[in-house]
Order: C-alpha cells, then sequence, then structure tokens
C-alpha cells in the first residue's frame, strides 16, 4: 500500500500555482505526501451569481475530474483533499460518488459545496467574499459544525487590498492548515 496522497482542486480562475494551493503543496509535501493536481478548465464566463452556470461549470469539472483520477490508486493510509471555491464541491462530490473517506482542507467554498461537504475537514472563507455572502457562510458552517476559519477583510481569494496584510494572512493560513495536516499525519503513524 502507497502512503499517502494530497489531491489539489482548483477553482475556476484560481489555478493549483496560486498562494494557497501551492503552498499547501509544500506543506503537504513536508508530511510526505505525493501531489496530484487536478487542472481543469474551459469554462464560460459570467458564473458568479448564475446558479444555472455555476451548476455547469460544477458538473464539466467533476467530468474532466473523473478523467484525469482514472487509474488513481486510492490504496492509500492517508488521502488528503485540498480545494479552492467550485472544487471544493468538486473534491466532495467525488469522494463521495468513489466511496472515498478523504480529509478535506476546504478553501472558500461556495454555498453549493455545502450539500456535499464532509468531515474530516478545515474551511476557511473570507467576510468579504462575492461568491458567498459571509451570513450565508455563518449559517451554513453553524448546521454543519465544521472547523473553520474566517479571514476579516478578505475576498474570495482570501486577500485583502494589503500586500503585508495578505502576506499575514496566509502565513495565519497555513499555520492552520499545518495543524490539520499534522493532526491528520498523527493518526497515521
Amino acid at each position: 500500500m502507497k502512503k499517502k496522497l494530497a489531491v489539489i482542486f482548483p477553482g475556476i480562475g484560481y489555478h493549483t500555482d496560486k498562494p494557497l494551493l501551492y503552498f499547501s503543496k509544500k506543506l503537504a509535501s513536508g508530511y510526505g505526501y505525493e501531489i496530484l493536481d487536478v487542472s481543469y478548465g474551459g469554462f464560460g464566463s459570467g458564473i458568479k451569481g448564475d446558479a444555472g452556470k455555476m451548476r455547469q461549470a460544477f458538473e464539466e469539472a467533476l467530468t474532466q475530474t473523473e478523467k484525469i483520477l482514472e487509474g488513481t490508486g486510492w490504496d492509500r493510509e492517508d488521502i488528503l483533499f485540498v480545494s479552492k471555491s467550485v472544487g471544493t464541491a468538486v473534491a466532495s462530490a467525488y469522494a463521495l460518488k468513489h466511496g472515498l473517506h478523504p480529509r478535506f482542507i476546504y478553501f472558500t467554498p461556495v454555498e453549493a459545496s455545502f450539500q456535499v461537504m464532509q468531515e474530516p475537514c478545515i474551511v476557511f472563507h473570507g467576510d468579504q467574499d462575492p461568491w458567498l455572502d459571509h451570513q450565508i457562510f455563518r449559517e451554513k458552517i453553524r448546521e454543519t459544525g465544521f472547523s473553520y476559519h474566517v479571514v476579516k477583510g478578505a475576498n474570495h481569494s482570501l486577500e485583502t487590498e494589503n500586500v503585508d496584510m495578505d502576506l499575514t494572512n496566509l502565513q495565519e493560513i497555513m499555520r492552520q492548515a499545518d495543524g490539520f495536516v499534522r493532526k491528520c499525519s498523527d493518526r497515521i503513524k
């Protein structure tokens, strides 16, 4: 049996080399996870605020994910799914469909993601996220009881207008993610 696998699910415009996912990959790699990027794309425009287009983007991403992950050996002692935006729904739906029980890091889920999100997980949200109103996030997260971290003044990329603040926030986000991954890894040893 192979040891550990971290699968990275991007957002629509937030690829796996942007800060949250890039540093998450480095973090997971440091704990001995093999890294597998899921790169889907080709989505239309005008998705934000349009439930039909969001559903279509989710379905396209899930279809592409099925092809990308086909043949992946899931016989691992530890699987970590790191996801961003619509990728949070894709990661969760994929896991449910295939009977997988990974651990999840959810960066800035969209509202529809809460229908399929699972534990164990940690959720990150910016209170100024235009893709998911903060009040709706608070209601959804309260219903689930998931562990979470809110970044004040941050948008859907967990960024603000201030570079220094963004770097400080990114450091705290990665500290929290590290604690979650470390806790997962400690259970495997």
